[in-house]
């Protein structure tokens, strides 16, 4: 098995970074390159969710605050509007 730095499908940046140029479809030279791909892939996937989790993360209490004032208006407009409907006593009242 060739380590994925001996082939010629692999790139090392100044600044660290890895490159992979190996497609599963077209140009792996050895069944084990498919679990390494397979592998690399999975971890873009998890940091891509981790991302994705702290930014949902800063963004929760704008959420939380946003949802209180929807509620609040909410009850201001029900409130508002509550002479508009018969009030439950008078009803009964009314069907004796």
């Amino acid at each position: 098995m060739i380590q994925c730095k001996d082939c010629e499908l692999y790139e090392a940046g100044e600044d660290g970074k890895r490159a992979f140029k190996c497609d599963p479809f077209s140009n792996i030279k050895e069944p084990e390159c498919i679990a390494k791909w397979q592998f690399i892939q999975l971890n873009m996937l998890v940091a891509a969710q981790q991302g994705m989790l702290q930014w949902y993360g800063k963004l929760a209490p704008i959420q939380d605050k946003l949802f209180r004032y929807m509620e609040k208006e909410i009850e201001d407009i029900d409130e508002s509007e509550k002479w508009k409907l018969p009030d439950d006593e008078d009803e009964e009242k009314q069907d004796f």
